[in-house]
């Protein structure tokens, strides 16, 4: 790490930025770097889900940006498909470099502000290579599995404990954030242990835990908020309420949830997060995830009815409503709507002539929504196993742009926004919609994301 270090202040001569004398600039905080092998020409920075700024890489692929009067705290960056967080304090000149071909493996930081971002990177890598172990250890029983998980739980402490006492002059906001970064992965394994046990198991049940496998929780705070979009956390907390509700008396389950499922895991929801905010986060992802996974247009009204009940935010609330709406327009054994397409030579087609006497895949998008790396990787993955249909890719917001490079141009096209498609594409969101060769509609809102597309795919590619 020494030498990457000194590697990377002799590449971005960053002497200047730490030698500030003035008042002015005591109160500026820099950020930059270099990308090796950049996927596109920026680096976008965020804190929550809000943009802070934008830095545009120059000639030699660096970048340098000021931030005035920043807030202590979590932030994350992205650059093309990739991103990562960082604990950023008033008057750091956090320099970064990396390789876009191992990005997380090459990420290195230099300048003030770097050692705590280093450790955070350190203890992401190291959860990463832990998951290897945990294939096997999730199969053993729940002591064995319990022993061996307090063992790396204690490394973790130390390493933690030995960290605090090095750098007595760490604020207590990144203490905090440190400790879950370091301990919050092994508390989401002990969550996860059960369903994944069960998975193994010869009589797929649970195993039986005693009253002191979840110790751990008693120590817990499942509402901070400034914590919920650092992903150890929010992770965390999603195990822990999927793990809550399969304690109601649900059953393991493979594939999808079940409706009753679903609607005891919004009302644990409801009940134990107190946030409002992060309360309504969890009620769309719960709600979207499973409607999504399902893939097919069955609805479970009651799942929908109680979201609406229970979230506060009206942008949600809108959009779902928008969802529901949408999933009434298109129906199962009826004809699909004729509606006009256009390529991207601007020629207009009739959606009704295109895909006339084939089986089509339809998939409707919108980049707010899904990006164009796993759309393109999905889709050429599904038109090589299923060959015998036809695959359309149709973007929905109005825009002739954001092409999809690795995807044939002759089946890709959009829609204007007054398009009559539009009247069953409301809520903005990734649909896909299967037609057979006869023009009937056999599945109205499959799921590009989901692994239950598959058997729909399988019998459509028979007919």
């Amino acid at each position: 790490m020494n030498n990457k270090i000194l590697i990377l202040l002799q590449i971005l001569t960053i002497g200047f930025l730490t030698s500030c004398d003035t008042e002015v600039k005591e109160k500026t905080t820099y950020f930059g770097g270099k990308i090796i092998n950049p996927k596109s020409n920026k680096v976008i920075l965020y804190s929550m889900e809000q943009v802070i700024d934008t830095f545009l890489l120059d000639e030699n692929q660096k970048f340098i940006g000021e931030l005035k009067e920043a807030n202590e705290g979590l932030y994350y960056f992205v650059h093309g498909n990739e991103n990562q967080y960082i604990y950023i304090e008033p008057t750091d000149s956090l320099m970064l470099r990396l390789n876009t071909w191992d990005f997380d493996e090459t990420l290195v930081f230099a300048g003030k502000g770097a050692e705590r971002n280093n450790i955070l990177i350190d203890c992401f890598l190291e959860d990463e290579k832990e998951k290897k172990n945990f294939y096997k250890l999730n199969k053993q029983q729940p002591e064995v599995f319990k022993k061996v998980t307090d063992s790396l739980l204690a490394i973790k402490l130390v390493t933690y404990n030995d960290y605090i006492l090095e750098h007595p002059n760490e604020t207590e906001g990144f203490n905090e954030v440190l400790k879950v970064a370091l301990t919050f992965p092994i508390y989401s394994r002990f969550e996860r242990y059960p369903i994944i046990y069960s998975k193994y198991a010869e009589d797929g049940s649970f195993p039986e835990v005693d009253a002191t496998f979840y110790d751990y929780r008693k120590n817990i705070d499942i509402n901070k908020d400034t914590m919920m979009y650092f992903p150890p956390y929010s992770r965390y907390i999603r195990n822990y309420l999927y793990n809550e509700t399969y304690a109601q008396g649900h059953k393991p389950m493979r594939n999808k949830y079940t409706p009753d499922f679903t609607l005891d895991l919004l009302n644990i929801i409801d009940d134990r997060i107190k946030s409002q905010n992060t309360k309504n986060a969890f009620l769309k992802q719960t709600l979207v995830s499973h409607f999504y996974n399902k893939s097919s247009d069955q609805i479970n009204l009651e799942a929908f009815d109680l979201f609406l009940k229970s979230s506060t935010n009206e942008k949600d609330k809108t959009q779902i409503q928008s969802l529901l709406n949408d999933s009434k327009v298109i129906t199962l054994g009826n004809e699909l709507p004729n509606f006009e397409i256009t390529d991207y030579t601007n020629a207009d087609h009739s959606i009704h002539k295109l895909i006339k006497n084939k089986n089509s895949f339809l998939l409707f998008w919108n980049p707010e929504y899904v990006s164009k790396s796993y759309l393109s990787s999905r889709v050429i993955y599904l038109s090589e196993k299923f060959p015998e249909i036809n695959f359309h890719v149709i973007k929905t917001d109005g825009k002739d742009e954001d092409k999809i490079e690795k995807l044939d141009i002759k089946n890709q096209f959009y829609i204007n926004k007054d398009n009559l498609a539009q009247t069953f594409l409301s809520s903005k969101m990734t649909r896909t919609i299967l037609v057979d060769h006869n023009g009937k509609v056999v599945n109205g809102y499959a799921s590009l994301y989901s692994n239950n597309l598959i058997p729909y795919l399988e019998n459509l590619n028979k007919k």
